[in-house]
């Protein structure tokens, strides 16, 4: 099954995990030997190599860098400028990575159309590059709005105003609040250049006022279901519902604590809490049934965003096993179009829609 992964953090693991994503996944592994900088080390779950043997060839891959108050207890840059710097040092990585013939820049339908043929055109896609569409995670890195536009002519296509906690546009993930003017500014200003709004990361207050005042495309690119896991991070039925009426897909995200709950951060494990791949399709599943349909839902993986095995799935080696996902909707009674839908075709569409 060709498949799309519409949230993955690549220059996040390439510039600040310090990770060669050529390399495959038992590679980055050992490379990782005896390393605790980070809690996921000797545990990735992502490569170029693992993503072609998964054959997912469209990925999208996100800018981040957040911008903190002194007094902040999250991490992140101390100006804007900074933030703004670290995104640029990510889009360097990515066209390296271009010019190296790994990746290929998706920012339209015509060369959406170029990469979906190449993946499907019945020679081994071991060689082929990877095509990726540009997100930013949180948009503190703005320094302002006329950067919207330079951003945009770099090929961003799609912005989540927030991530975790407050921010410079929006609020996020265990945060509340409205967006002040400058939010509803930065929202005006990517529908003018139909800069797509990913509505995941935003709290409450914020996300209905992001749906009252943008008129563009919505997505979801990476969230799962409140009535599963009750936590702020999710979305509410009603939340589900109003994307669903905006035309909007979600996607399924692998982080365990989204997944299961009650879960407890360096002390739960996967196979201890029974956090497996029939888990995520509950996620997903759900929204199916919300929906009516299974036009609205795809992979938003999230895998190795900060996190790897010892937080994912515990039937999942590497990102390659969300073929395994397939079988598990075609288990549960969903038909071939719909496998077709959920893995790839619900995104084409989306995309095929609201670009030129």
């Amino acid at each position: 099954m060709f498949i799309i992964d519409a949230h993955l953090d690549l220059s996040m693991n390439a510039m600040e995990w310090n990770r060669d994503l050529r390399n495959d996944v038992p590679t980055l592994r050992h490379l990782e030997k005896g390393m605790t900088d980070k809690p996921d080390r000797e545990r990735a779950t992502v490569s170029f190599p693992d993503l072609r043997r998964g054959n997912i060839g469209i990925v999208v891959a996100t800018q981040i860098a957040r911008f903190v108050k002194p007094d902040s207890i999250i991490p992140g840059w101390n100006s804007p400028e900074q933030a703004w710097a670290q995104t640029q040092g990510q889009l360097s990585w990515y066209k390296a990575m271009e010019e190296a013939g790994e990746i290929t820049a998706i920012t339209d339908k015509k060369s959406l159309q170029k990469q979906i043929d190449l993946w499907n055109d019945g020679t081994p896609n071991d060689k082929k590059p990877i095509g990726y569409i540009l997100s930013l995670e949180g948009a503190d890195s703005i320094i302002d709005i006329s950067y919207l536009e330079k951003a945009y002519h770099y090929g961003l296509r799609a912005i989540g105003p927030a991530h975790y906690g407050p921010g410079r546009y929006a609020n996020g993930t265990d945060a509340t609040g409205k967006m002040n003017q400058n939010g509803l500014d930065l929202l005006k200003e990517m529908e003018r250049l139909n800069i797509i709004l990913d509505a995941t990361h935003l709290c409450d207050d914020a996300f209905w006022q992001a749906l009252d005042h943008y008129n563009g495309p919505v997505w979801a690119s990476h969230n799962n279901c409140r009535s599963l896991v009750d936590h702020n991070r999710q979305y509410s039925d009603e939340m589900i519902k109003a994307l669903i009426s905006r035309g909007a897909v979600i996607g399924g995200a692998l982080d365990a604590w989204m997944l299961v709950p009650n879960w407890e951060r360096g002390v739960s494990t996967p196979l201890g809490m029974k956090c497996d791949l029939e888990t995520v399709f509950k996620h997903m599943d759900h929204i199916c049934q919300l929906a009516g349909n299974a036009n609205h839902i795809g992979v938003g993986s999230d895998l190795d965003g900060a996190f790897g095995t010892e937080q994912s799935p515990y039937d999942l080696n590497t990102i390659a096993d969300l073929q395994k996902l397939v079988l598990i909707f075609k288990d549960n009674g969903y038909s071939d179009e719909d496998l077709n839908k959920i893995f790839h075709q619900n995104w084409i569409n989306f995309l095929m829609k609201n670009w030129d």
